[in-house]
């Protein structure tokens, strides 16, 4: 039995060690959702609310939280600095008051460190983005705090088949998704900041 128990334990270390999760707020939570999904090492990301001080916060009434994300990823095959790296690359990092065409605090950008490592890790990242933009980057470092998974209609939103009214009209919920990203135009934005170094855009 003993035999048997610590067969288990070395089989899980090393997968539960290379497990770390990073908390990133770029405005609406579908996107940066959407952008992360498919990178190598990513396990999964959920759509949440985070940074504020009341419980429980709902879409709406999220007031003091903005609208996040929490990836969960394996480290052994990509690091938390290169989660940060494309988060910043395919936000509008000099934009203090939201992203694109979703304005307001709940919209604002942001990195939530769990750990010294992570706001090290962080800080560094945004120094070599403030070198290759040649601009401050407004995008902060903060404590993380508890992330709230936001409603179930919100997980994988552009990537669903309900149909949703859109002001193009009825739509699937997949064609809604991506017309409010042009709609919104991140992606034309994040091309003109970033150049050639954009990231995730379509």
């Amino acid at each position: 039995m003993l035999r048997i128990v610590l067969a288990l334990f070395l089989a899980a270390g090393p997968a539960a060690a290379a497990t770390e999760t990073a908390i990133l707020a770029g405005g609406c939570f579908w996107c940066v959702e959407s952008n992360f999904e498919g990178v190598p090492g990513v396990k999964g990301v959920v759509s949440g609310y985070t940074g504020g001080a009341s419980k429980n916060p709902t879409y709406k009434d999220h007031e003091g939280h903005v609208e996040a994300v929490q990836i969960t990823f394996d480290n052994s095959r990509i690091s938390y600095a290169e989660i940060v790296r494309l988060f910043l690359r395919s936000s509008d990092v000099v934009d203090a008051g939201g992203q694109f065409c979703d304005r307001g605090a709940a919209y604002a950008t942001a990195i939530f460190a769990r750990n010294p490592a992570q706001r090290a890790a962080a800080e560094a990242e945004i120094a070599q983005a403030e070198q290759d933009l040649g601009q401050r980057v407004v995008t902060p470092v903060r404590n993380a705090g508890t992330f709230w998974k936001a409603e179930e209609y919100h997980q994988d939103y552009y990537k669903g088949s309900s149909i949703v009214l859109t002001r193009a009209g009825p739509k699937r919920q997949s064609e809604a998704y991506k017309f409010y990203r042009k709609s919104c135009g991140r992606d034309a934005r994040v091309r003109q900041l970033w150049g050639s170094k954009a990231e995730f855009t379509h």
